[in-house]
């Protein structure tokens, strides 16, 4: 088992990085870090008191909340294709998949929200990503007991997606219908036909 630098296990075989928070990064259990550098504390000190002006200067804020980088880009997070749900409590309903990773689960706290199928996970079922550098959707099984289906094959690691494809997790059938891709992208400008 791998341990993110959030304190989540994860099996590394299965997945490249934390299926919780999507961190990559091992942590040395009992040896002490220092959470910042001596260069960090210069650069604030800096920051506060600018040489020759004598006075303080407030803080930046930072929430630290992370930020796509369409939402960082264009001030919103686009939406890069949907899934349909084609069969189970919610035939006919959509849900937007908007660009890098999108968890799914029954929860509220989930990109994408599934109720009403308790054979459903309530966090990270599994998870959809699209890549705005090679205009890719991907799927990944969360870290849930829950399997995940495309196309009627297990979901075991990454597995790109196509249009149209059938993803079964739980006793819900979800559509998968791309919006970005070879034909267009979203930019800083709002978008770009391919």
């Amino acid at each position: 088992m791998k341990r993110c630098t959030n304190g989540h296990y994860y099996d590394e075989a299965k997945h490249s990085f934390c299926p919780h928070c999507g961190v990559n990064i091992d942590l040395n259990l009992g040896v002490t870090m220092p959470k910042r550098s001596i260069d960090d504390d210069l650069s604030k000190t800096k920051a506060l008191f600018p040489s020759g002006t004598g006075q303080k200067t407030p803080p930046s804020q930072n929430d630290g909340k992370t930020v796509a980088v369409f939402r960082k880009e264009m001030g919103i997070d686009p939406v890069v294709g949907w899934l349909v749900c084609i069969e189970g409590a919610n035939k006919g309903k959509d849900y937007r998949i908007h660009s890098e990773r999108n968890f799914i689960g029954r929860s509220e706290t989930m990109d994408i929200v599934i109720d009403g199928d308790d054979t459903i996970s309530r966090e990270n079922h599994a998870i959809i990503s699209y890549s705005p550098k090679k205009r890719l959707f991907r799927i990944y099984p969360g870290d849930s007991r829950g399997l995940v289906y495309l196309n009627d094959e297990e979901v075991i690691t990454a597995d790109e997606l196509k249009m149209y494809d059938i993803i079964e997790i739980g006793k819900t059938k979800l559509m998968f219908v791309p919006f970005c891709g070879e034909g267009f992208e979203w930019n800083e400008e709002g978008m770009k036909k391919g």
